[in-house]
């Protein structure tokens, strides 16, 4: 049996380098939890302020790109349940090899750079959603503001809690930001049930005043005890693996058009249009279309030399690879039963994004 870790391929992490940013490179006013901005980084928050996320070109030697979070409306004393985070999520089905509930589990070593204005000690946790949210939190240390400073994190083999072989979350790396009492109030846990209280233990406090902010890039997780350099690989290696869990089909902001067709279609009737996309590549589950609406049309079908500017679209029969985009008379898609057309978006606010995120 070999006993050295992969030469490529070691980075559990997509998207560590913070090089894809599909959504656009910065969204702000941010007060609820969803993705935004940097591709497969969650920000979670609970009543903690207002913030802006930005993809920043800021970062240490040898990375282009950072993942930076800003407060822009503080909260001085958290309330018991508020918590602002960062959040990586893990397909399960690529964690196998980690032989997680057994005796032969592996551990784990976690890296990454970290900037923040605010010194002192800051929280991260690990946690298994299979395992009824297993738990693993520890401390590291910023020991200077305003500066990039690499960590590592050792992470202990879990033999206690088993990780599902499917497309859900598998693990959760939690970067805190910020949190009240209910999240901060115990001590550091090693692989056990979820104990709130033992999660953000050394509160940095990020967001306790406006323009507080932190920043990661270089996030590498693998197998092992010792951490490596960092795996870098192209751009369109990341964005391919991103694009499994959510794919940009066209935005406007990113891809700097002002319009471009999407897809060919035909009218079924004389009020429905349907076209197919195709994705990239195979998404994690069928996915969901956001796109934009706008009164002065988003979107336009051209056939027959003519065309109907739409508001927006909607999606029909999604699969893994493919989904139908739709428009119908009340999105003002009249036409003529079998013609052909094509869809096309519009303008410089126009976009379509297909969500499979965990």
């Amino acid at each position: 049996m070999p006993t050295a870790g992969a030469l490529s391929n070691r980075n559990l992490i997509m998207n560590g380098a913070m090089q894809v940013a599909q959504r656009g490179t910065q969204s702000t006013s941010i007060t609820t939890s969803n993705y935004y901005v940097v591709d497969r980084y969650e920000f979670g928050i609970g009543s903690l302020g207002t913030w802006t996320i930005d993809q920043s070109t800021d970062a240490p030697d040898d990375f282009s790109k950072s993942l930076k979070h800003t407060c822009t409306t503080a909260v001085a004393t958290p309330a018991a349940g508020s918590i602002a985070l960062i959040t990586h999520n893990i397909e399960a089905q690529n964690l196998q090899h980690l032989n997680f509930g057994t005796s032969n589990a592996k551990p784990l070593v976690l890296s990454f750079w970290v900037k923040s204005n605010k010194a002192g000690d800051a929280s991260i946790g690990l946690m298994q959603p299979d395992a009824s949210n297993r738990l693993f939190s520890t401390s590291y240390n910023i020991s200077a503001a305003d500066t990039w400073e690499y960590k590592t994190i050792q992470i202990p083999a879990d033999t206690g809690g088993t990780i599902d072989d499917n497309s859900n979350k598998g693990l959760r790396i939690d970067w805190y930001l910020n949190s009240g009492s209910t999240f901060s109030g115990g001590s550091y846990q090693t692989w056990g049930v979820i104990n709130n209280a033992n999660r953000n233990v050394s509160n940095l406090g990020v967001g306790g005043a406006v323009n507080d902010y932190l920043q990661i890039t270089g996030v590498q997780l693998e197998v092992g005890s010792k951490a490596t350099p960092f795996e870098h690989e192209s751009y369109g290696q990341t964005l391919a693996k991103c694009q499994r869990y959510f794919y940009s089909a066209y935005n406007a902001a990113v891809d700097g058009t002002a319009d471009a067709s999407l897809c060919t279609g035909l009218y079924y009737n004389t009020n429905r249009f349907f076209g197919v996309v195709h994705f990239p590549t195979t998404m994690r589950i069928a996915p969901t279309l956001t796109a934009s609406s706008g009164a002065n049309g988003e979107f336009a079908i051209f056939r027959n030399a003519t065309s109907n500017s739409l508001s927006t679209l909607t999606a029909g029969d999604e699969s893994l690879n493919s989904a139908e985009v739709q428009a119908t008379s009340s999105q003002n898609a009249v036409g003529t039963k079998n013609w052909p057309g094509f869809l096309r978006a519009v303008g410089n606010t126009s976009y379509v994004f297909f969500e499979a995120e965990l």
